[in-house]
């Protein structure tokens, strides 16, 4: 017969494990691995220049659990994406040889991987331009650079910046595959740019095939090379480069905007860009016909113009201007511009509409650079050059009363075409003329 004690121990023995259920000996509940999809570019397509690969992702156990996406090219190194549940990773094919490649990814949520996906596609980089093709345009725009909505500039830049890129292919003989613009992160976003993410510039209806992609450093930097590379292979190049984004600067300060002992600098989406950087990336292009425009708050050191048409000082010249080359900016180095949000920057659209409408052939430079018209015919031969359309905007600026509140401005101009010198610089570049 079983004594009190020895029933008790086997009554607990019983009953305890039943109780304790919960919390002891239970299993974690097992991880569901993540998935995810290749949305761009599509099976079997054929790319070329900038690529950029965008997809989806997701996890069962929340969204807020996928930890990074991974791509590879080939056999190449994987490669972390940016983003999670929407996510793209910049492919520059530009020197990889023309035949097919594999594009895989892959996602993680910290525990385990996804199963890998891939598509096959083409890469075809057009090595030879056509005779009356060697012209390049690059348009560079970072407006909704994400650190804090009030300041986000809205789609106006990319909208201007397809407008004139159709300009360049319509009027001025540029070929479309000598075209890129870089926009954001390379995604067109809800609500006029401060929203979410919809989809990216590669996949989004455009008029022209352009390449697209994001305005990054890296992919800034690869793209200035890629102009480089193939405009010096001719002695006929022309280069169009646009810039626009804000500037960096003191806002507080009204006399100098805090630039008086520094260089001029602007956002691109992840870094900034000084006129001492953009000078050096520049420093190998040899096309005898360059027009520079950066359009921002306290850019006329691109310019190596300070104010009042006054040069930089020595200690903080950019190296960017030089014979063949108009450079432009938006406003002086020391004053703030201003921007549609839906149109683009002020200044930018002044130029082009002297540019698009004939308006501005005959104006002159006038005091300080500050632009005047001219009713002398000898000034005038139904063609707008570059210059006449800059001195046509700083004079609508100065002088149009729809425009007092942004007379400060003070955009700033450096001639140097054909060459350097009061009388070297003389005639006009005009856009796509042989």
């Amino acid at each position: 017969m079983l004594s009190r004690k020895q029933l008790v121990v086997i009554t607990i023995s019983l009953v305890l494990p039943s109780l304790l259920s919960g919390c002891i000996g239970e299993e974690e509940p097992s991880n569901s691995p993540p998935k995810l999809i290749i949305t761009y570019p599509t099976q079997n397509a054929v790319v070329s220049s900038l690529v950029m690969i965008s997809g989806q992702a997701s996890d069962a156990d929340g969204n807020h659990t996928i930890d990074h996406i991974e791509v590879k090219i080939n056999d190449f190194e994987w490669q972390i994406a940016h983003g999670t549940t929407q996510w793209d990773y910049s492919w520059n094919t530009y020197e990889n040889d023309d035949r097919k490649y594999f594009i895989y990814a892959r996602c993680f949520d910290g525990e385990a991987y996804s199963e890998t996906v891939s598509i096959e596609v083409e890469v075809i980089n057009p090595e030879v331009v056509e005779s009356d093709s060697h012209k390049w345009a690059l348009f560079i725009a970072a407006a909704n650079f994400p650190d804090n909505d009030e300041s986000k500039l809205g789609n106006g830049g990319l909208y201007l910046a397809e407008d004139i890129a159709a300009y360049l292919i319509e009027d001025c003989k540029y070929a479309t595959a000598n075209i890129m613009i870089l926009f954001d992160d390379g995604w067109i976003r809800a609500e006029n740019g401060a929203g979410e993410k919809l989809q990216t510039l590669q996949e989004r209806d455009h008029s022209y095939d352009i390449t697209y992609g994001g305005a990054t450093k890296q992919t800034v930097v690869d793209a200035i090379d890629r102009v480089i590379n193939q405009s010096n292979k001719y002695r006929d190049s022309e280069i169009f480069l646009w810039i626009f984004n804000h500037g960096y600067g003191d806002l507080n300060n009204s006399l100098t905007g805090g630039k008086l002992l520094e260089s001029s600098q602007i956002y691109l989406w992840d870094d900034l860009l000084s006129d001492r950087d953009l000078g050096k990336l520049l420093s190998p292009l040899k096309a005898k016909k360059q027009t520079i425009i950066v359009d921002a708050c306290f850019c006329g050191g691109f310019a190596d113009k300070s104010i009042l048409n006054l040069p930089t000082s020595m200690l903080f010249r950019s190296g960017i201007p030089r014979t063949g080359r108009v450079v432009i900016s938006g406003t002086s180095k020391f004053r703030v511009g201003y921007a549609s949000t839906t149109r683009g920057p002020l200044f930018s659209l002044l130029w082009f509409e002297g540019i698009t409408s004939g308006d501005a052939d005959g104006y002159r430079p006038g005091l300080f650079d500050r632009g005047r018209p001219t009713q002398l015919n000898i000034f005038k031969d139904g063609k707008v050059s570059v210059e006449e359309a800059f001195y046509y905007a700083r004079y609508q600026l100065s002088n149009d009363e729809a425009f007092a509140d942004y007379d400060t401005m003070e955009p700033q101009i450096n001639d140097r075409y054909p060459r350097r010198g009061i009388f070297g610089s003389r005639k006009g570049l005009i856009l796509g003329e042989d």
